[in-house]
């Protein structure tokens, strides 16, 4: 049982219902803030309590931290879960939350910190003997400084953004002549993301698969990891699908991802729960790529796999409670698959907002979903377009392929346009099946779609 009586959810959408589950299993009280236009989510009916806290712009609401510290102190809420997106990697909310004498369940400010300066964070894990990709050492000064260090590494070359996160600020340099190019575009879309234009520059390594660890620690350094996770269908740097676990691991393989990560976020002097990324090269080179200091969309994956509710656990470790599992009472079973499912037109990958007129999810033995949308709701055009998140569960990747395939195809949204008919494809893409794919999956098909 957690120590904490009321805890006030910083967030919208599936992830604050899916905090409103956990508090509510834990018997703590829930307070949600809300926008005006959010008025009728479903967390702001199953909450406790609910509190107005500006108009539909996010930077009025989910990002106005003064009105919601106020909220969290008339409601005596002890403490706050930011979920994921919004304010929940900004140190400034952390030290805000302190000051108040409220608990921020998530890492700590400095965690915060050094994990969102890319650089800080290479130079760290150098340091400590975990590898990380070729690169600057610090954030490159201007197209010619990139230039010399691209000579030096080699070409292709990637420009990453130091604040960033989510795929922006991001671009990959093929050939020398396109780098002055590339170096403006990321850094104008790093600085409108992140109002930070720092970039720095890494190898680029092709046919990577994106791997990332999932961890969880404790306020007296004790660390965990849950295993790995294969996030490597990406759209422009984004994840659309993800597995737990990565298809080709053996227990070699996951002792060894397992340990780097645990390695790295001893590093950090990490606390709470995490996320550790890795560059998995295709000659089986393991390199540090970030870490996610916070909890993440894909977490249902881990779950699935492990028995092991995450939130729940952030709870526990936030109200200062010892690790409760050791690395051994980790055992896996089966595999999972997690669909993203978008207000989003499947063939131009444009926000599809408008109103709901029919919404039925799909059921039936290892199928989760996870999501606050109901018939006749209206996905708003102010928020990221992620309306539901598809998960299943199979007794190995060939029956999970199956049943998320079968789940797609019962799954009702009427009224708007979704993903579903991409991932469809995706799913029934023999490279996929085969397991043949990297971070380039989607562009090696025509049109960014598989066929």
């Amino acid at each position: 049982m957690s120590s904490f009586n009321k805890i006030l959810i910083a967030n919208r959408g599936e992830i604050a219902l899916r905090i409103i589950w956990a508090c509510h299993e834990l018997d703590i009280k829930t307070v949600v803030v809300y926008s005006e236009i959010d008025k009728n989510t479903l967390p702001v009916r199953l909450a406790d309590e609910a509190i107005c806290i500006g108009p539909a712009s996010a930077a009025q609401s989910y990002l106005n931290i003064p009105a919601i510290i106020s909220a969290a102190e008339i409601t005596d809420a002890e403490a706050i879960h930011p979920g994921y997106g919004f304010l929940a990697e900004n140190s400034h909310f952390v030290e805000a939350c302190r000051a108040s004498k409220i608990t921020f369940i998530g890492p700590s400010a400095e965690n915060i910190r050094v994990g969102g300066d890319k650089s800080m964070a290479r130079k760290l894990m150098k340091r400590k003997g975990i590898p990380v990709v070729p690169g600057s050492e610090t954030p490159v000064l201007n197209d010619e400084d990139a230039l010399k260090i691209s000579r030096t590494i080699g070409f292709p070359v990637i420009f990453k953004a130091s604040a960033g996160g989510g795929g922006k600020g991001m671009r990959i340099v093929q050939e020398e002549k396109d780098l002055p190019q590339m170096y403006y575009m990321a850094q104008k879309e790093a600085l409108a993301a992140f109002a930070n234009g720092d970039l720095y520059i890494e190898k680029y390594i092709p046919d990577m698969r994106h791997i990332e660890v999932q961890i969880l620690a404790d306020n007296k350094g004790n660390i965990i990891h849950l295993g790995e996770r294969e996030c490597s269908i990406q759209r422009r740097h984004q994840k659309l699908l993800e597995e737990a676990p990565y298809m080709l691991a053996d227990a070699k393989f996951r002792k060894r991802i397992g340990e780097l990560a645990i390695k790295a976020a001893k590093a950090f002097k990490y606390r709470n729960a995490g996320t550790i990324e890795f560059i998995l090269a295709s000659d089986g080179q393991i390199y540090f790529m970030e870490i996610n200091t916070r909890i993440q969309v894909e977490h249902p994956v881990t779950e699935m796999i492990t028995g092991v509710d995450i939130v729940k656990e952030q709870i526990k470790l936030a109200a200062g409670e010892p690790l409760s599992l050791r690395q051994q009472d980790i055992k896996f079973s089966g595999h999972s698959i997690e669909c993203r499912i978008n207000a989003e037109d499947p063939e131009r990958f444009i926000p599809s907002p408008g109103k709901i007129s029919l919404f039925v999810p799909p059921g039936g033995r290892g199928v989760r979903t996870d999501t606050a949308v109901y018939s006749g709701w209206t996905v708003p055009a102010h928020y990221d377009s992620l309306i539901a998140k598809l998960i299943v569960h199979g007794k190995d990747r060939k029956e999970a392929i199956v049943k998320m395939k079968r789940a797609l195809n019962e799954f009702i949204i009427d009224g708007i346009k979704t993903t579903i008919p991409f991932f469809l494809k995706i799913l029934d893409d023999p490279d996929f099946i085969k397991g043949n794919i990297n971070t380039h999956f989607l562009e090696r098909k025509k049109n960014g779609n598989p066929s």
